[in-house]
């Protein structure tokens, strides 16, 4: 058979608790035209999905039409690439299950994906970026939560029912911060931002020492890490006591998968060695004894504003096409 229609082009978006993006990505990876929009400007799903939707054919249409689109692919916290839906998210206001990929099927007559965020990072880290070349690794999401991606043998593994990966949703203190998913002393509650941001609020409680995170009103992630670079003994004693937390989990993580690598992406990675050394000082003495000093534990180079839309384009390459259209 004989197919002068070969596509060269996908979509990939990237939804957020904030925002969510799009881009079409050709087939060398290169992002050829984006847009984006407050997520939570749509608590209605319906109306989220016809944004998308609209939003979708904009960027198709500026990289040179819609006919050239072959798929889209979606990486969404909560994300199922069983069942194709977003499945009872703690943050999204959506909530229940929500079947994204058929609703936005049925609204561009395309092809579509979805996946948890923390998968589709690895993706990209695999294809592109930190994990090229490895078949054993682990990608840790730290962002609006604490997800993260069991990459074995180059391939994802997804547990039986697409879960596998939520070391977020692990337990670090038996009774501790309450967690959206309903129970208490998630893992997440100390790694992701809302948990970051709670430990800097006990920091400033527990002293009366000064600190730059005192001074704004609305702190956010990305000011403590500043804080940090400036100096202030506040901050970086948040982002140690964070990395305490997350080397801990990644030690016990390690021990029952032994990876070659642990790749750390989002928002709470940004903060580098800040977060990353006290990680790694916590992670080597308690990783099994066999392991230590033959696990890297790297940081991702991506922009955080790219590196899900180009995993999401290797996401929309892997599924079946189809078309309305042809």
């Amino acid at each position: 058979m004989i197919d002068y229609n070969f596509k060269t082009k996908v979509v990939g978006v990237d939804i957020r608790i904030d925002r969510t993006a799009c881009g079409v990505v050709n087939i060398r990876g290169e992002i050829l035209s984006r847009d984006e929009f407050a997520t939570i400007d749509y608590p209605d799903i319906s109306d989220f999905v016809t944004k998308l939707a609209d939003s979708i054919v904009a960027v198709a249409q500026d990289s040179g039409g819609f006919e050239d689109i072959r798929s889209v692919g979606i990486s969404t916290p909560s994300g199922n690439v069983h069942s194709g839906c977003i499945e009872n998210s703690p943050n999204f206001p959506w909530k229940g299950i929500v079947p994204l990929a058929a609703m936005l099927r049925d609204r561009l007559g395309l092809a579509v994906i979805i996946d948890n965020n923390a998968n589709v990072i690895a993706m990209a880290e695999h294809a592109f970026g930190a994990a090229h070349g490895m078949k054993d690794f682990i990608l840790v999401n730290l962002g609006s939560g604490t997800g993260s991606c069991i990459y074995s043998k180059g391939m994802i593994h997804q547990g039986t029912h697409g879960f596998a990966g939520e070391l977020g949703h692990t337990t670090y203190i038996p009774g501790g911060r309450p967690c959206g998913c309903g129970k208490r002393g998630c893992l997440e509650g100390y790694t992701a931002i809302k948990g970051v941001l709670q430990t800097a609020r006990e920091v400033m409680e527990e002293s009366d020492a000064p600190s730059l995170m005192r001074t704004v009103q609305q702190l956010t992630v990305q000011m403590i890490s500043e804080f940090c670079n400036k100096g202030d003994e506040l901050a970086i004693e948040v982002m140690r006591r964070t990395g305490h937390a997350l080397g801990m989990a990644l030690a016990n993580y390690a021990t029952i998968i032994n990876p070659e690598a642990i790749i750390l992406a989002g928002v709470v990675a940004k903060a580098g060695k800040w977060l990353v050394e006290p990680a790694n000082e916590v992670f080597e003495a308690h990783v099994f004894k066999n392991m230590q000093g033959k696990v890297k534990i790297l940081t991702s180079n991506y922009d955080d504003k790219e590196i899900n839309v180009l995993g999401a384009s290797v996401l929309a390459w892997g599924v079946k096409e189809y078309s309305l259209f042809i």
